[in-house]
């Protein structure tokens, strides 16, 4: 299993930048950062950086969207990237949450989605695409590859997963919920003549480590309830899509937003979000990783077994630094060794 590290794009940008660095060099093998230029600097400036800095760390996005850039901005800036720097970039996308809400705008639906991923792809990789009616190419691409892969909760876009995207990416660490979706995505790629075994899976989700006691254990909780907030935004869309009870999303997903009152982006991914108090202890340990070293591994290896390829360490707490190196030290070594399954 691939270990990937998400930062955010806070200044200063020379701390992200090292912090990447480091982790290229402990065996991480992704370096991901949010893509909302309001609430955080503009991340495809960051990435050049990073690249520069470090030898084997494909970085990218997780996640953009269709709609802050244009398609072939968005193209070219990652085929910009790969001929620097040798095609290690990787294009997370996903609908828009943050990015769209933040500036008042709608997230983008699936259909356009679809066109997109498959827009920028071409693009990038030096095709002819179509962008909103327009036929284009971007004429000094050679040899590009661009890996595109989309975040997914509900079931038409796990659908769209399986039919068009090279990976999927999953923010939660549930392993029974883990092991559902990608069931569903693996379920549509075949349906649509696809190896299923050719979509990358990408679980991303906190990770706190511990020293074993209760009052640590209380801690990296309180550190990591924020994102029970975050994936609550994306359930309460699927709630409102679907209904509470439909079957579409399974109750285990949605049962615990039933006390959320609303979200306030300025808090969007930070520790001691204060919209997150509805939040159970619960969530937070199934949705996260949060305990000694002994428990990340056993629980990574219950994700693996569920056909996760890479788990994305998301770093936003008050010990990044001490996550980067417990996992470098301590998991790395350990998982890397682990095959995962076709």
């Amino acid at each position: 299993m691939d270990i990937g590290l998400v930062l955010q794009t806070d200044p200063p940008a020379d701390l992200l930048v090292d912090r990447m660095a480091r982790a290229d060099g402990l065996g991480f093998t992704h370096g991901w950062t949010f893509d909302s230029v309001v609430l955080w600097q503009e991340p495809f400036v960051v990435y050049s950086r990073i690249l520069e800095r470090t030898e084997n760390l494909a970085v990218g996005p997780m996640v953009t969207n269709p709609s802050t850039r244009t398609w072939e901005v968005t193209a070219s800036l990652f085929a910009t990237l790969n001929d620097m720097f040798g095609n290690r970039t990787v294009c997370g996308i996903g609908r828009g949450d943050s990015a769209m809400r933040v500036a008042g705008r709608k997230p983008a639906t699936l259909a356009r989605l679809e066109k997109a991923m498959r827009a920028i792809k071409d693009l990038a990789e030096g095709r002819e695409a179509d962008v909103d009616g327009a036929s284009m190419r971007i004429p000094w691409v050679r040899d590009g590859s661009l890996p595109v892969w989309m975040g997914a909760y509900g079931p038409k876009a796990l659908d769209l997963v399986g039919r068009r995207a090279d990976g999927f990416i999953l923010q939660l660490a549930d392993p029974y919920l883990t092991e559902w979706m990608v069931k569903a995505v693996r379920s549509a790629a075949a349906d649509a003549g696809r190896d299923p075994s050719e979509v990358k899976v990408c679980v991303a989700a906190p990770a706190y480590v511990t020293d074993g006691s209760a009052e640590g254990l209380a801690h990296g909780r309180e550190q990591c309830r924020w994102f029970g907030g975050m994936v609550g935004n994306h359930v309460a869309d699927l709630v409102e899509r679907y209904g509470e009870h439909s079957g579409a999303v399974p109750e285990e997903l949605t049962d615990y937003i039933r006390a959320r009152k609303g979200y306030d982006y300025s808090h969007h991914g930070r520790a001691g979000n204060p919209d997150t108090e509805f939040v159970p202890d619960a969530i937070v340990d199934r949705f996260c990783l949060v305990g000694p070293v002994e428990e990340h591994l056993a629980k990574l290896e219950r994700l693996r077994e569920a056909g996760v390829d890479q788990f994305a360490v998301y770093a936003m707490h008050d010990d990044v630094d001490g996550v980067i190196d417990a996992y470098g030290r301590d998991v790395i070594p350990v998982v890397s060794a682990t095959a995962t399954p076709s």
